[in-house]
């Protein structure tokens, strides 16, 4: 298990969604991915568990036995693991050189202040939104949970293809993934609820803008689970922190799509998710639903292929290794000649 994600958030942020997109798209694109569930609480994965803690300790055992509540559960059912970890850590050698997707617990204090997941992750490592409120929230959660974890850490707003059916940002999108001058929030929290916005918590709101500033280290990356760009877009921003994008174990007989994550073809910025899931999502999602269209249309068509469609593939052929002869470094690309 030489890389891995670390995925935690609050609840109903999609973690266990995001789990199972993103192991779908690295089978998809020819790279080995397995899922730890290191949440007791979930019963109903939607993703095949490589390891499951529930086969150790379950949420509903320790509610009977100990009679604490559904968080003191987590809490002290992440005790319990920390306390065996050698039978989370055979679980893993097991794994060999998978790529390894952790889905953690919802509960914020697990990542703020509670040491048995920050524990857990350093034994590994020694073997990866529409109200100004609720955004100043996440961006002190995700700066605590930066501090306290201490490892390579990205953050993201996931669901970015629901956004347009709330109610419009004040800002464009860039304005909330680059953190960028926060005081201008100010006069929307006024707006969202006087009672935020009075006299009494105007020096709070605005000593804690001034240390999410200062740090510098918040920001974030976007996604749409069910779209494939958007993922390919985030694996690249994530293999890059974790180091894979440095020492994966890709080859040269890769496909395009390893390829492209590895060289970075193609990336949506910021301002491409705008366009596609704000400005122009209508638009996007006609055209997008045409081209499925035409997909299904040429699968169902029979496959006839003439002398002259022999010529022109060989000139693709000719066209690609012409491509790879001039492109700077190893694209990964093998072109094979077959006899007909």
């Amino acid at each position: 298990m030489p890389f891995a994600q670390l995925v935690i958030g609050p609840p109903g942020s999609g973690k266990s969604t995001y789990c199972d997109g993103m192991q779908q798209f690295m089978s998809a694109i020819g790279r080995k991915c397995s899922v730890v569930n290191l949440d007791p609480a979930n019963d109903h994965t939607s993703y095949p568990c490589a390891i499951d803690v529930r086969n150790l300790i379950t949420l509903e055992e320790i509610m009977d036995d100990d009679e604490l509540g559904p968080n003191g559960a987590v809490l002290y059912a992440l005790e319990e693991l920390e306390e065996n970890w050698e039978w989370l850590e055979k679980g893993l050698k097991g794994l060999g050189e998978d790529y390894v997707l952790f889905d953690c617990p919802g509960q914020v204090e697990i990542f703020t202040h509670h040491s048995s997941l920050r524990n857990i992750f350093f034994r590994i490592q020694k073997l990866g939104l529409t109200l100004p409120s609720l955004y100043i929230s996440t961006l002190l959660l995700s700066l605590r949970a930066m501090l306290q974890m201490d490892l390579p850490h990205l953050n993201v707003l996931t669901k970015i293809d629901k956004l347009s059916s709330y109610s419009p940002l004040p800002f464009n999108l860039d304005y909330y993934t680059e953190v960028q001058d926060l005081s201008y929030l100010l006069p929307h929290l006024a707006d969202e609820n006087p009672a935020i916005g009075n006299a009494k918590f105007e020096g709070l709101n605005k000593a804690i803008i001034d240390l999410v500033e200062d740090f510098g280290l918040v920001g974030f990356e976007t996604l749409a689970v069910e779209n494939k760009k958007s993922m390919m877009t985030l694996l690249h921003a994530i293999d890059r922190a974790g180091g894979y994008a440095f020492g994966g174990a890709e080859g040269a007989n890769d496909t395009v799509w390893q390829v492209a994550m590895r060289d970075g073809m193609r990336m949506m910025d910021v301002r491409d998710v705008q366009e596609r899931w704000l400005d122009r999502k209508e638009e996007f999602d006609e055209k997008e639903r045409l081209a499925l269209e035409e997909e299904a249309k040429a699968r169902e068509a029979p496959s006839l292929v003439s002398d002259a469609g022999e010529e022109e593939e060989e000139d693709d052929v000719d066209e690609i290794e012409e491509m790879r002869r001039n492109f700077a470094g190893d694209s990964g690309i093998k072109v094979v000649r077959r006899d007909r």
